[in-house]
């Protein structure tokens, strides 16, 4: 009984924390927030079934065991030398660079088949019309990151586009921080949009409200421990600020 009781109470304190977050959403879309900071890959791409497929492939030339995307979701994380060692890759054999050089081959060979979510360009429009200022900060190569835009044709929703340096994706915070110095953005003007936790740990080193799409490479449970607002989809972002706009 005792155990059933905590259960409960733990579950209205999550229900609670949760409408907490919406009403905190609420407030600031009335204070001004008028710029978006987009993540690429996993929020406005769909590029999580070509990551899985691409680090399958160097699995099993490795003869490791390949992962589901259950499992791929659940251990996808930055810097993603980290991820490679929970996917079972052993840098004490070859340097990380090795299979790190290796996916981005096969990621570029499977990039065309990766579509945009089905509500991305809608989401992008409907902000774009309701006067939000919209950038891309992604840990995307710079060149790569711009053609891939490009060649969805949502290019000219984004007043900059800006991707890292080189192929190992360390950390795109440096950028966003870029971006922010020379766009002249005030933080407390602003939202980042991400699927992963390192979009919350970019957004709280830059001064800016995150808010989590569970539709990418990590699941709503992760997205879910710092008690941001996370939502499961574009529509339902937009759906449930659209009364604020």
């Amino acid at each position: 009984m005792l155990f059933l009781q905590r259960y409960f109470f733990l579950r209205i304190f999550a229900v609670l924390l949760q409408w907490a977050n919406f009403a905190h959403l609420n407030l600031v879309m009335k204070a001004e927030k008028n710029i978006l900071l987009w993540d690429w890959n996993g929020t406005l791409l769909n590029d999580a079934e070509i990551c899985l497929q691409g680090i399958n492939i160097l699995l099993q030339k490795r003869q490791l065991p390949v992962l589901s995307m259950t499992r791929y979701r659940d251990i996808f994380t930055f810097p993603v030398r980290d991820y490679y060692q929970a996917a079972g890759f052993d840098f004490e054999r070859e340097a990380f660079e090795i299979p790190a050089e290796e996916f981005i081959e096969h990621y570029k060979r499977l990039l065309p088949k990766a579509l945009l979510f089905a509500d991305a360009k809608e989401t992008l429009k409907h902000f774009q019309q309701n006067g939000f200022r919209q950038y891309i900060v992604s840990a995307m190569e710079q060149k790569a990151l711009e053609k891939s835009v490009a060649d969805r044709g949502i290019a000219g929703f984004f007043e900059r586009i800006s991707g890292i340096e080189n192929n190992l994706a360390f950390s795109k915070a440096h950028r966003a921080k870029e971006l922010i110095e020379s766009e002249a953005i005030e933080p407390e003007n602003c939202f980042m949009i991400g699927d992963t936790l390192h979009d919350g740990e970019v957004a709280r080193e830059l001064g800016v409200d995150i808010i989590f799409i569970s539709h990418g490479h990590q699941n709503a449970k992760r997205l879910s421990q710092n008690g941001s607002l996370l939502f499961p989809d574009l529509t339902t972002l937009v759906e449930f600020i659209n009364d604020d706009l």
